[in-house]
């Protein structure tokens, strides 16, 4: 028996032709891999460009720190932390909004470790996260309730120091107040020139026309510029003592006190051409006799006077050209000796730019504390000097001009105790104290804090 088996009905040519290539397409893998990846592509999209407003907002964050701790270590008083926190409100970052913290710190040891005297100004901020949490950073804080990352700046900066030269110094070392004290002094002027008062300065109807006019205690009205408060100068020259030779002489003749007095020796009078090197000593009173010229070796010579006086008499004592001499008054407190130039004559003297006594011109011994006041400076003898004049226990009337000398550079500087300036005081050689060899006395004035981290 026969049994009929019927075939499968055939697909319609077209519908299997599909079926078979559908079979075969790869295209429902990759929109598989797609939807798996697009969170993963997004999140790291989005984590690139949270990531560059990070740091756009944190290099503003910099600069506000920086500008915040420059400004911290310029103020340096006791509200230098409001001033850092103002700088930086300035630049978008107020303390206290936002979630923002701005700290500042004093007394912070510098980063080479040689002081603790820097300032450290931090700033924290929170930024809110975005996309960056679809891959999983949830941040390091929270910002109203929600994901966040802190940014955050530091910058360290110290007071920086700026030195101040100075012409004229009055140490105050007897404790007088003004020790810088003007009568008048309509003609005076000190152009180029800074004058300094380790206590006060009082100057009246005339400022001077000195540069800046700075004072330990109160200044009024010296300088263009005027300030007061600023730290003393501790006398820079008194080390140079040690340069004076000892004492060899065994009596010191004075000059008479009356006409009919005993005359000066021989020993004691000067005149005409001299040749000169190393020290030179003379006990008591010299006198010149006639116009004095000392010529020396390049290192210079040194003119000692012990207990007494150089009286230039009208004469003038003259350094030739490419000679040097620095004059040193010394000897012993009391006596009722004199350790001054006196006379009406002219000292015109350059300064050695070399050597134990570079750039001084006359120098009073430190140790002794009498006869050293100078009542016509600059006048009465004239002052042609190029160099230092140290007079530290020296009450001082400044009342005439000071030049250059004849052979050397423009550079003058006078130290004294306590200086008045009466009528015309002018000091003409300026701006050549390097090539004179003179060093100025400087102040460490605070200036404008600087960055160190």
């Amino acid at each position: 028996m026969f049994q009929i088996i019927k075939r499968p009905a055939r697909l319609p040519k077209r519908t299997g032709g599909f079926l078979r290539q559908f079979a075969r397409s790869s295209g429902g893998n990759i929109a598989v891999m797609s939807a798996l990846v697009l969170p993963v592509v997004i999140g790291c999209f989005g984590l690139g460009t949270e990531a560059t407003s990070w740091y756009v907002t944190q290099r503003s964050e910099q600069n506000a720190a920086d500008s915040a701790a420059i400004a911290a270590a310029s103020n340096a008083s006791s509200d230098y932390a409001q001033e850092a926190k103002a700088v930086a409100a300035q630049y978008g970052f107020t303390d206290g909004q936002a979630g923002v913290v701005v700290t500042a710190l004093n007394g912070q040891t510098c980063p080479d470790g040689s002081s603790s005297n820097c300032y450290k100004v931090t700033i924290k901020k929170p930024v809110a996260l975005m996309l960056a949490q679809v891959v999983g950073y949830h941040g390091d804080t929270s910002l109203s309730g929600a994901p966040a990352k802190n940014l955050l700046a530091t910058a360290v900066a110290i007071q920086g120091v700026s030195p101040r030269p100075y012409c004229i110094v009055a140490l105050a070392s007897s404790g007088v107040t003004p020790a810088l004290h003007t009568n008048g002094a309509p003609n005076a002027n000190l152009a180029g020139c800074n004058v300094m008062s380790n206590t006060g300065a009082t100057c009246n109807g005339h400022n001077l026309a000195a540069d800046v006019g700075d004072a330990h205690g109160t200044n009024n009205g010296c300088g263009v510029k005027q300030n007061s408060n600023v730290p003393t100068i501790p006398d820079p020259y008194a080390g140079l003592v040690s340069n004076v030779p000892p004492d060899p002489c065994s009596s010191y003749p004075q000059e008479p006190s009356k006409k009919n007095g005993p005359a000066l020796p021989s020993s004691n009078v000067l005149a005409g051409q001299q040749t000169w090197n190393g020290n030179v000593t003379y006990c008591g009173d010299l006198k010149l006799t006639g116009p004095v010229t000392i010529d020396t070796s390049s290192s210079g010579a040194v003119l000692v006077i012990e207990n007494g006086d150089l009286d230039t008499n009208g004469f003038p004592i003259q350094t030739s050209n490419g000679s040097a001499l620095t004059i040193v008054f010394s000897g012993s407190s009391g006596g009722g000796y004199t350790h001054a130039p006196t006379g009406g004559g002219t000292l015109d003297i350059t300064a050695p730019t070399t050597g134990p006594w570079k750039g001084v011109a006359v120098y009073q011994d430190p140790r002794i504390s009498t006869g050293m006041d100078i009542s016509a400076a600059g006048n009465s003898p004239t002052w042609d000097i190029t160099g230092l004049v140290y007079l530290p226990h020296s009450s001082v009337t400044f009342s005439g001009a000071v030049n250059k000398s004849t052979n050397g550079k423009s550079c003058f500087v006078l130290i004294v105790d306590n200086l008045l300036v009466n009528g015309t005081a002018n000091i003409v050689p300026k701006g050549q104290c390097v090539q004179a060899g003179v060093t100025q006395p400087t102040s460490p004035l605070p200036s404008r804090g600087k960055l160190v981290l």
